[in-house]
């Protein structure tokens, strides 16, 4: 799931539009901020589970499984089951430099 972007002058084939396609879907799949900070957290850990989630990010355990299911779905993560406890890592951890970028981002400017 690496997103390579290029300028829009530049591009010029159907792969190309793809490519922008699958940036988008991977954008929206993380445009949330409950996700944003689950794949935050998970960059500074290799797994973690729900209770451990919901415990650093003091939301609802059932919205929490909701956004943890959808981004499994999508591609973003990756889901170990140990008996009834499921450990979630980062499928691709290149999207951490899209979370490195939103951090450095002045975007109040």
């Amino acid at each position: 799931m690496f997103i390579y972007l290029q300028k829009i002058s530049e591009m010029n084939s159907i792969e190309d539009i793809k490519k922008m396609e699958e940036a988008a879907y991977t954008l929206k799949a993380i445009s949330n901020g409950t996700r944003l900070s689950v794949i935050s957290l998970l960059s500074e850990t290799e797994e973690m589970n729900v209770t451990q989630l919901v415990d650093h990010l003091q939301c609802e355990q059932s919205l929490l499984s909701h956004h943890l299911t959808d981004m499994r779905a999508k591609g973003i993560l990756n889901c170990r089951r140990t008996g009834k406890n499921c450990f979630y890592s980062l499928k691709n951890k290149q999207i951490i430099q899209i979370i490195e970028c939103i951090r450095t981002c002045n975007c109040t400017e």
